[in-house]
């Protein structure tokens, strides 16, 4: 048996590497961070023409009919290029979400449009996900959405949202009556607060669709993370062997190399990791929740030794606005909290394998 990609899967990620280099360069990327935008419709625009927004959207709704992995090595490549996409709402969890939960009719209304790109996807998880503070959470009564969800991914312009409600319960709203943008680390994906009152939405399921979101949510952070890792290293890498201090370039030095060394050994392995959490989601089942708590838990540590320790290879110098390494740290920081940072996940990972009550 061949453990590896498919040619179609790594023409898949070469494809969408090619086109973030034109559409997402680094200089877009600063425009986006440093301005008032709350989207970048023209990348999305781009990625759309390659069919990325139905990447996993059935062959019958528009969509291409792919899998996880497939979403997985999209994400990989967005991380490494910190593109500014709502990829994960749009293209991964409300597909997913309509799926699973969805009924026909749901699913023929919405998911051509998602798959076109036409319409934008929000979510709103993160309570039911990673717990709530006291003030926040989303009630729901007759048809209708009241309260705050908080660090809602995607959310800032999106015409379409899913939410969880405080019983774990999946609701569609097509308004929310307030989207303010919250400070976050990461200015290259902007997280919102949704406030609710008496919103009108759509329940979908109840009973395990909300922890099939949270794994492919999960798995879907943890490929951005590797992506965003590896730009790291391949810029410490591509660092020290141009900079030069006492006639030598720094690379030559015993240190420089170990420390570019250790942040290959550490990230080699967890791809790996990814692929498989990726691939267990639809073929593996039973393996799945837990292969996505480790690939998340995982790659939160493993991208913060490289974060850090690609900045210092660079010096001074990977401090500063000049290159942009902090777009890269940042998104690896904010990926390591979202719905959850490594402790908790760790924690739900224990009670999922009974090492502790649930």
């Amino acid at each position: 048996m061949r453990f590896a990609l498919s040619e179609d899967q790594t023409l898949l990620q070469d494809s969408v590497s090619r086109a973030l280099a034109d559409l997402s360069p680094l200089e877009r990327v600063r425009k986006y961070a440093d301005g008032d935008e709350c989207s970048a419709p023209d990348i999305w625009a781009g990625l759309s023409d390659l069919g990325l927004p139905g990447l996993m959207i059935a062959e019958e709704h528009g969509g291409l009919g792919l899998g996880l992995v497939e979403a997985a090595l999209a994400a990989e490549a967005l991380g490494r290029m910190v593109a500014p996409t709502p990829f994960l709402g749009s293209a991964v969890l409300a597909p997913l979400t309509l799926k699973l939960a969805g009924t026909a009719e749901q699913q023929a209304r919405w998911l051509p449009k998602l798959a076109s790109g036409e319409v934008i996807a929000g979510v709103a998880i993160s309570e039911a996900v990673a717990g709530a503070r006291d003030d926040a959470g989303v009630t729901a009564a007759n048809g209708r959405l009241s309260g705050k969800a908080l660090f809602a991914l995607d959310a800032p312009g999106a015409d379409l949202l899913v939410v969880a409600d405080r019983t774990g319960r999946l609701h569609i709203a097509e308004v929310a009556a307030t989207a303010d943008l919250m400070p976050c680390l990461d200015a290259t994906r902007r997280l919102v607060e949704l406030s609710f009152d008496a919103t009108p939405a759509e329940p979908l399921a109840v009973g395990t669709t909300l922890d099939r979101l949270r794994d492919a949510a999960w798995v879907m952070l943890a490929a951005d993370t590797l992506g965003a890792a590896q730009a790291m290293l391949d810029k410490a890498v591509a660092y020290s062997k141009e900079r030069k201090q006492f006639g030598r370039t720094i690379g030559s030095f015993q240190a420089v190399k170990h420390l570019c060394a250790e942040m290959a050994a550490e990230l080699e392995p967890a791809r790996a990791l990814v692929w498989y959490a990726a691939y267990a989601f639809e073929h593996a089942p039973d393996e799945a929740p837990l292969m996505a708590a480790h690939a998340k838990a995982h790659l939160s540590e493993i991208g913060r030794f490289i974060a850090r320790t690609s900045t210092e290879v660079h010096g001074g110098i990977g401090m500063t606005d000049l290159l942009g390494l902090h777009y890269w740290f940042k998104r690896i920081g904010q990926n390591r909290q979202l719905l959850g940072g490594p402790e908790k996940v760790r924690e739900i990972a224990a009670k999922l394998q009974g090492l502790i009550p649930a």
